[in-house]
């Protein structure tokens, strides 16, 4: 491959559907790797993830001046819908496939292939380690409130004199 062609790997998923959910990108110019991403993007669905990572995948390949881009997923949802073989019924689906064909035009030729789940480990890798951040950062959120929460009580009690159940007689 040319420094002008890229092979970029993507993969997104959620945990639940809808749930926490992530994005993972992988950019080889040959076998070596040039760029990667791992991503949060909040509460969605696995199939907008796998469109997210798509669409991370070529604005930066767009940013890095590419002109030929090969696109592997694993999503076959993803690939029939890009390749027009399924219909886009989803209307969330919609606007995320015209800002793939829209970031797609600004390259000289995409290509789209869809890889068995095995042969994408690194994307998906890197969208599951998006996704554990994310729920990480959520269960400390909920550490926090919860303890924030614990702290008003036992300002609550206080303020109005309540016994504790130690002090009872």
């Amino acid at each position: 491959m040319d420094e002008k062609s890229l092979e970029i790997f993507t993969d997104g998923g959620a945990s639940g559907n809808p749930g926490p959910a992530g994005i993972g990108v992988v950019i080889k110019n040959g076998t070596k790797t040039v760029f990667e991403i791992s991503e949060s993007i909040g509460e969605t669905t696995n199939n907008v993830a796998e469109y997210k990572a798509v669409i991370a995948a070529l604005e930066q390949a767009i940013r890095q001046g590419a002109e030929k881009v090969f696109i592997n997923t694993d999503s076959e949802l993803v690939y029939y819908q890009l390749t027009g073989r399924y219909k886009v019924k989803n209307e969330s689906l919609l606007v995320l496939v015209k800002q793939v064909r829209l970031l797609s035009g600004q390259i000289k030729s995409v290509e789209m292939r869809c890889i068995p789940r095995e042969q994408n480990a690194h994307a998906d890798r890197l969208a599951k380690q998006a996704i554990e951040k994310i729920k990480k950062q959520s269960l400390g959120n909920e550490f926090e409130l919860k303890n924030v929460q614990q702290a008003k009580v036992v300002a609550s009690k206080s303020i109005f004199g309540e016994e504790s159940p130690s002090s009872a007689g």
